[in-house]
């Protein structure tokens, strides 16, 4: 198996834990990640100002990967989200394909329509299998009780998505997460936001609501919440602390991204999977591994 590794603008500066420990587990299913130099942002953040810049930019993108002949696989939900949703349009818009190509000849660039785009956990999920992952697994971490969120952007719109999960009932991750060997932990606020899509025009709000995941992953008893998205670890990592002190509360719970709770299931070891480089420190959750 091989793709074209899109990192987005997040994970290369906020989150190189993520890509570390995705290079290595990946690694480990003999998946191979290359590189594309000239990829750029993936439009995401100017989306709600100007769609059409948002498409070109995602098509550009598009077009690199289709050049070298290869489908995306990408790290950062919100990228996964406007590379797919370009994806399928241009795919099945014949008429908006031509108009874009017309903009990207500008740029010295093509783009056919081939070029597939999937989340690396989907590509785990779907490519790799549940099976696999099973079979992979060296190290019993059947003691950690894991909470995922799923975000926002993973599973929804589903129609762009071959709706291969529910995202009124998501399992996908959870999946995962019982197929390394953990115990999946089920709350009431999962399908909810983590208050991230907000955070640039009302933090109060914002860090209300990320407390109120907090509050409820805690009440369940969690080792840690399971993450595939490098902003909203911005929210439940990065955040924990200034949430802890606004509200008097404490957690210390640790944010693991799905590839660093693989990894560990593989029998890699933390310094492997950037443990050390996640903003809550996981010392009472390796302490609980032996």
């Amino acid at each position: 198996m091989k793709y074209a590794i899109f990192l987005g603008c997040t994970v290369p500066v906020r989150a190189m834990s993520y890509e570390v420990s995705a290079r290595k587990v990946a690694g480990g299913f003999g998946i191979e990640l290359i590189d594309i130099p000239e990829f750029s942002c993936c439009g995401y953040p100017v989306k709600s100002v100007h769609q059409d810049t948002t498409l070109l930019m995602a098509a550009r993108n598009l077009s690199l990967a289709e050049e070298h002949g290869l489908d995306i696989t990408t790290l950062c939900s919100a990228c996964t989200s406007v590379l797919t949703e370009a994806a399928r349009r241009l795919g099945e818009d014949g008429e908006l394909l031509g108009k874009v190509n017309e903009q990207l000849k500008r740029l010295g660039r093509k783009y056919s329509g081939r070029t597939r785009v999937r989340h690396f956990a989907r590509v785990l999920y779907e490519d790799v299998g549940l099976d696999r992952v099973r079979e992979s697994v060296k190290r019993d971490i059947s003691s950690l009780r894991i909470a995922s969120h799923y975000g926002c952007h993973y599973l929804k719109p589903s129609e762009i998505y071959d709706r291969f999960d529910d995202p009124e009932v998501p399992a996908s991750l959870d999946a995962l997460v019982e197929a390394a060997g953990a115990v999946p932990v089920d709350y009431v606020t999962k399908k909810e936001c983590c208050g991230g899509a907000i955070l640039g025009v009302d933090e109060n709000i914002s860090l209300s609501m990320t407390k109120q995941k907090l509050d409820d992953i805690s009440k369940r008893g969690a080792d840690a919440i399971n993450l595939v998205c490098p902003f909203c670890n911005i929210m439940y990592g990065a955040n924990q602390r200034k949430i802890q002190s606004k509200y008097g509360v404490k957690y210390d719970l640790p944010v693991l991204y799905y590839p660093q709770v693989l990894g560990l299931a593989m029998g890699m070891e933390p310094e492997e999977l950037a443990l050390n480089m996640n903003p809550i420190k996981p010392k009472a959750l390796l302490a609980k591994l032996g």
